[in-house]
């Protein structure tokens, strides 16, 4: 199979996570047309700012996580920012998935969801442990899977969509704001950027078409999954999308919830894997104590009793994609004056659009704290 797929999906496997479970939830509110602007345009902005991420890649020497790249353009500051940004983001994002592992395979095989998170984590760390190639290679299969399982339940339900379910439920303006977080958080796929790089050794030139394929694709599945799901539950809209499908019929159910099961997956190998990098190759620690701090700290906070799926997604998406994406424009900029290797692409700067791009990533953080709080 060619890299350029593998990589490719590394990037996707990560885009179309826990996000897209809460999409429908949140365009339900500020209705479909707004969400569908949201969708749109928060794919552009994180494209671009991968591409931007990429090029930074591409210019440096050696293997580094987030936090190593940081560091060579920004500094010490900019190492404990992009930190700060991974570990709330990432650690927000892997606890997120536990629980909504637990919660989906007890919705299918009926049982405690504490015993199917165990099994999962057993599983999917194992998997982290071993590194990128399997987790590349699993991202391939299961990136095909989710998409054929996604297709069946979206022929299943779309008999019942009702276009009155497309109106927003709320007319209060501050609800056109609303899909933000979560659909940034549906396309948070930077970390997967690095791992991608590493998947394409020696095939760099197909690095730029990787990252725009990964970003271009989830499009349509996230338009076509809210549209059935609003258009079918309307006001009914759960949190986790498919808890209300369940509702429907024992069919649907299932493959409801085999969707959650696999969406929820593919990206905890994904950000698993970067979060034991950045404490291997940026703080030069042990694989074995990287793997503890990356995999099996998030399951022993989960065993403390961090149990809202909503909640940790909602503090991964306002803490994380928002801050890192403000230093990867940064670190864009510096690595055009400070380059050790001539990239396979390039992408021009544009000083106006760089800082359209802090200010709308640091405007979303900035509302999605204030919902959370007030």
């Amino acid at each position: 199979m060619n890299k350029q797929w593998y990589a490719t999906a590394t990037i996707m496997g990560t885009i179309v996570g826990a996000g897209i479970l809460g999409i429908p939830y949140v365009i339900a509110k500020s209705g479909f047309f707004v969400g569908l602007v949201h969708i749109i345009l928060i794919a552009l902005f994180m494209m671009i700012l991968s591409l931007y991420l990429g090029e930074v890649l591409l210019r440096t020497h050696g293997k580094h996580q987030l936090t190593g790249y940081a560091e060579k353009y920004l500094g010490k500051w900019g190492k404990r920012l992009m930190a700060f940004s991974m570990i709330f983001g990432l650690y927000g994002a892997l606890i997120a998935y536990l629980i909504g592992e637990g919660e989906a395979l007890s919705s299918i095989f009926g049982g405690q969801p504490l015993f199917y998170t165990v099994i999962f984590f057993i599983v999917a760390s194992a998997f982290v442990y071993i590194g990128v190639k399997s987790v590349s290679k699993s991202e391939l299969i299961l990136s095909f899977i989710k998409i054929a399982i996604l297709v069946s339940l979206c022929a299943l339900i779309i008999p019942s969509v009702k276009i009155e379910n497309l109106m927003p439920i709320s007319s209060n303006v501050f609800n056109l704001l609303y899909p933000f977080g979560v659909i940034l958080f549906a396309f948070s796929g930077i970390p997967a950027i690095v791992e991608a790089r590493e998947v394409l050794a020696k095939n760099e030139s197909l690095f730029k078409k990787s990252i725009i394929y990964a970003y271009t694709i989830p499009i349509p599945i996230y338009i076509i999954f809210a549209l059935v799901v609003v258009g079918t539950t309307g006001a009914g809209t759960t949190e986790l999308a498919t808890a209300g499908l369940s509702l429907i019929s024992k069919k649907i159910l299932i493959f409801a919830n085999l969707f959650a099961v696999l969406t929820l997956a593919t990206p905890f190998l994904t950000l698993g894997l970067a979060l034991q990098e950045m404490y291997e190759y940026d703080y030069k620690l042990k694989r074995q104590l990287a793997f503890v701090l990356s995999c099996v700290l998030p399951f022993v906070l989960f065993l403390a009793g961090i149990r809202s799926f909503v909640g940790v997604m909602g503090i991964a998406g306002a803490l994380g994609p928002g801050l890192a994406a403000i230093l990867i424009v940064l670190m864009f900029w510096k690595a055009k004056k400070k380059s050790e290797r001539i990239p396979e692409y390039t992408i021009k700067k544009n000083f106006v659009l760089g800082l359209l791009l802090m200010l709308v990533f640091l405007l979303g953080a900035a509302y999605e704290i204030y919902a959370a709080l007030f």
